[in-house]
């Protein structure tokens, strides 16, 4: 028997009822509320980790359902291409997938089944009731452990605890740009990370490599992540920042330990790239599918090592253009043969992305994919990237 959509607004309804709401009832409530939408069923999955699965999320009235993949599945689709799917019905309703977004970020999908017809009121119905589903993940996951033990589906290490903790949401977009990372190895990254900020019309970016593996990798990419938001915050130009975090590595860190960093700064307005570089790999710009390095500029002694400011690099980027930030770990990833990863693959994979139509998140999840197998899983060193995309045209695709 179909169910009957209740007179009371549904999506109403469940903002009354996520005021109390604890991580773990939020499984049977979506489902509860989905039937008023006239849904069967109704089930949340997150993606774990390392964005391979989708993991559902239990609850009272919820329908028993194992987890799928991201490569393999309908609801992996969805989630790949940040966009609504149907299954096709056999005897019976079929199943609608939904991306569950955080702003521009992919959390995993929301499924739903339906009648056979849904008509556009019901289709807009079920997208708003999708991200309100987000956003009640992403709240309740700040005071729970939940949905974080629900995402991992092997330990994570000490210091993957303490990265992932570090890390602002893997993607953001607004109508000018779009900046989205990855990292690996997602449950045993040690010393490798990432940071950005929105102001108005600036985007600052940092990506950053700590000496060293494991507990003391984490604990000063943390102290140096810290030193970057006080400085940032604090209103200092890029030497400025760079000098505040060499500060800091150097103050609390002997025996010459230290990190390296690209800390950059973009004006939306203008389209103008600067930089510093700590000892850290120049930035990858990519034109028109075509890889090009920016202006040579002189590089900078790494975070602790730093004596006297840094030079500012600056490039002048145009429409359409997108700029890559990275560890050495992506590009000195090395096959069991001894073949370097290398620049020229990490661009061609970027413009192949683009070409098959992916979506920026997408684009860094299958290039990661690609630097673990070219290693064969075995990573000899952290790895992390951070592309921005200024003005592409592809910001629309990160909505639901």
């Amino acid at each position: 028997m179909t169910s009957q959509p209740s007179a009371e607004d549904p999506i109403r309804a469940l903002v009354r009822a996520s005021h109390h709401l604890p991580a773990d009832d939020l499984g049977a409530v979506v489902a509860e509320h989905a039937r008023r939408l006239g849904a069967h069923d109704a089930v949340v999955y997150l993606t774990d980790y390392a964005q391979h699965e989708l993991v559902p999320l239990a609850g009272r009235g919820v329908p028993d359902r194992q987890p799928l993949t991201v490569d393999g599945s309908l609801a992996g689709r969805a989630f790949r291409r940040v966009e609504p799917l149907r299954s096709a019905p056999h005897d019976g309703p079929g199943s609608l997938w939904l991306p569950l977004l955080d702003g521009a970020e992919r959390i995993g999908v929301l499924e739903l089944v339906l009648p056979e017809e849904v008509s556009p009121a019901l289709e807009d119905d079920v997208r708003s009731f999708a991200s309100l589903i987000a956003e009640l993940v992403v709240t309740r996951d700040s005071y729970s452990d939940v949905f974080s033990r629900l995402r991992r589906r092997r330990p994570l290490s000490l210091a993957a605890e303490i990265q992932w903790e570090l890390l602002p949401p893997l993607t953001y977009a607004s109508d000018r740009v779009v900046v989205t990372g990855a990292l690996e190895p997602s449950y045993a990254i040690g010393g490798d990370t990432f940071d950005y900020a929105v102001n108005g019309p600036l985007v600052d970016l940092a990506v950053l490599d700590a000496v060293g593996h494991g507990l003391p990798a984490a604990l000063l990419a943390t102290a140096a992540v810290g030193a970057y938001r006080h400085a940032r915050r604090e209103g200092l130009d890029l030497p400025g920042v760079a000098a505040a975090m060499d500060a800091v590595v150097a103050g609390q860190f002997s025996d010459s330990r230290f990190a390296t960093a690209a800390v950059a700064r973009l004006d939306l307005d203008t389209g103008v790239l600067r930089w510093v570089n700590c000892g850290h790999p120049d930035p990858l710009l990519v034109r028109d599918g075509v890889p090009l390095h920016p202006p040579a500029c002189r590089p900078a002694r790494p975070l602790g090592l730093l004596a006297g400011r840094p030079d500012v690099c600056e490039v002048q980027l145009r429409p359409g253009d997108r700029v890559l930030l990275y560890t050495d770990g992506v590009v000195e990833a090395r096959s069991p043969e001894g073949e370097f990863f290398g620049e020229e693959r990490l661009a061609d994979l970027v413009v192949r992305a683009e070409l098959a139509g992916d979506p920026p998140p997408e684009t860094m999840r299958r290039l990661m994919g690609s630097v673990m197998d070219h290693q064969h899983g075995q990573l000899q060193d952290d790895a992390s990237i951070v592309m921005v995309e200024w003005r592409t045209g592809r910001e629309d695709r990160l909505r639901l």
